[in-house]
C-alpha cells in the first residue's frame, strides 16, 4: 500500500494592493459618467455606443492609437465635406503630464447624433434573426401548401428575372457602399447605425438568393440564373445598374448615405418593391414574394430611413455649419435626382410583363416622387427642380 504524497505547489496570495481594491469618488456609481446623455436619463444604447470609439479632441491623451501610411490617424473628419459644429477646432496639444483634457463633451457636433432605432450588436442579431425566422416559415408554409403551383406562368418568368435582379442592388450597396461608409463615419453611433443598414441589405440579398434556390426546386421550369442575364443585359435594368455602381464608387461617406437612402431608395427602391412587386404579386397568385420583399421594405422605411433623417437633420440645423451643409446637400440632390429618375423610368416596361397588371407606372412614379419630396422637406431642404423630369 502506497501513501499519496502531498504535492508542493505555489499557493495564491491575495493582497489589497491592486487598483481594483481602491476607492474612488465614483466607485459606487451605477452608471457611466464619461458622456452627457441626450435626454434626462442615459439609455443602455448610449452606454454601449457613445465614446466607444473615442476622440482625441475629448480625452484621448495620446492622440489616435492607430493611423494610416500618410500620417493621418483614426477617423479623419475630412472624409466628408459636410461639417458639424466644432469640426474646425484643432486637436489639443498633448505633452507630458497633460492628461486627457480636451474640449468639453461632446468634442464636436458629430457626437450629438443618436440613432432613433438604438441599434447595437445585440439588437441587430435579435432583429435579423426574427426576420430570417419569419421569412423561412413563410416559404416553408408555401412549399407544404403547394402555393407556388398557383402562380401565373408570366409571373414565374418575372420573379426569376426581375425580382432576382434586385438581389444585385442589395448585395452591391450593402457590401460596397454601407460597409465602406461605416468605416469612414466619425463616431461609434454613426458606425453602428450604418453597419446595421449594411447588414439589412446583405441579409435581403441572401433572402432573395435562398428564395431563388427554393423556387428552382419547387417550380419545374424556374431558371435560377435568369437574374444574371436581366442584370447584365436587360435594357430595363441598365439605368438601375449604372446608378448602383456609381453609388458604390462614392468616396464621401455622407454623400453615399444621402444619395442611397434619401434619393435612390425612395425614387427607385420603393418604386420597384412597393409599387410593382407588392402590387402585382397577389394579382398573379403569389402571396409569398411580398413577404420577402416586404421585409426589406420595412428595413428601409421604418429603420434605415429613420437614422438617415436623424443624421442630416442635425447637419442642416447645425449651429455653425448649417448653411454650408445645406448648400452641399442641394448640390448632391442636383447630381443624384436626375440619374435616379432616369433609372426609374427605364423600369417602366416591367409594369406590362405580368398577366395581371399593377397600377399604372406614371401613378406609381408620382407616388414615389411625392414620398421623396416629403423626405427632402423634412430635412429642411428644397425639392429639386430635377424632380419634374
Amino acid at each position: 500500500m502506497t501513501t499519496a504524497t502531498e504535492r508542493s505547489v505555489p499557493k495564491p496570495v491575495f493582497t489589497d494592493a491592486e487598483a481594483g481594491a481602491k476607492e474612488f469618488p465614483d466607485s459606487t456609481a451605477r452608471r457611466f459618467n464619461y458622456y452627457v446623455p441626450q435626454k434626462r436619463k442615459q439609455t443602455h444604447y448610449e452606454d454601449v455606443t457613445v465614446e466607444v470609439q473615442p476622440d482625441p479632441r475629448h480625452y484621448l491623451a495620446q492622440g489616435w492609437l492607430y493611423g494610416f501610411s500618410d500620417g493621418r490617424g483614426g477617423y479623419p473628419l475630412d472624409w466628408t465635406v459636410l461639417k458639424a459644429w466644432g469640426s474646425d477646432r484643432p486637436e489639443p496639444t498633448r505633452g507630458p503630464g497633460s492628461g486627457g483634457k480636451g474640449y468639453d463633451w461632446p468634442a464636436h457636433g458629430w457626437h450629438e447624433f443618436r440613432d432613433p432605432n438604438e441599434e447595437w450588436e445585440l439588437s441587430l442579431y435579435r432583429y435579423n434573426a426574427n426576420v430570417v425566422r419569419q421569412v423561412g416559415q413563410n416559404v416553408e408554409a408555401a412549399r407544404r401548401s403547394k402555393a407556388f403551383e398557383q402562380w401565373n406562368p408570366n409571373w414565374v418568368r418575372f420573379v426569376e428575372r426581375h425580382v432576382g435582379a434586385w438581389m444585385h442592388v442589395d448585395h452591391g450597396l450593402g457590401l460596397y457602399l454601407f460597409a465602406n461608409a461605416n468605416r469612414r463615419a466619425p463616431t461609434n453611433m454613426h458606425n453602428n447605425a450604418i453597419s446595421v443598414n449594411s447588414m439589412h441589405r446583405i441579409r435581403a440579398a441572401q433572402d432573395l438568393a435562398l428564395y431563388g434556390l427554393t423556387l428552382s426546386e419547387e417550380i419545374a421550369d424556374f431558371d435560377g440564373s435568369a437574374h444574371l442575364d436581366a442584370w447584365n443585359n436587360d435594357p430595363a435594368w441598365q439605368g438601375v445598374r449604372e446608378v448602383a455602381e456609381r453609388l458604390t464608387a462614392v468616396d464621401d461617406w455622407c454623400e453615399a448615405i444621402f444619395a442611397a437612402n434619401v434619393v435612390f431608395e425612395p425614387l427607385v427602391g420603393e418604386l420597384f418593391r412597393s409599387h410593382l412587386v407588392q402590387h402585382a404579386a397577389p394579382r398573379n397568385g403569389d402571396f409569398v414574394t411580398p413577404t420577402i420583399v416586404g421585409a426589406e421594405e420595412y428595413d428601409f422605411s421604418e429603420r434605415d430611413l429613420r437614422y438617415t433623417k436623424a443624421i442630416f437633420e442635425l447637419l442642416t440645423a447645425d449651429r455653425e455649419f448649417a448653411e454650408h451643409n445645406t448648400r452641399i446637400l442641394h448640390s448632391w440632390l442636383a447630381d443624384w435626382v436626375p440619374v435616379s429618375i432616369a433609372a426609374a423610368r427605364a423600369l417602366q416596361p416591367l409594369w406590362s410583363q405580368p398577366d395581371a397588371k399593377p397600377p399604372r407606372f406614371e401613378d406609381a412614379l408620382d407616388s414615389a416622387k411625392n414620398r421623396f419630396s416629403g423626405i427632402v422637406t423634412d430635412l429642411g431642404l428644397e425639392t429639386p427642380k430635377e424632380l419634374a423630369q
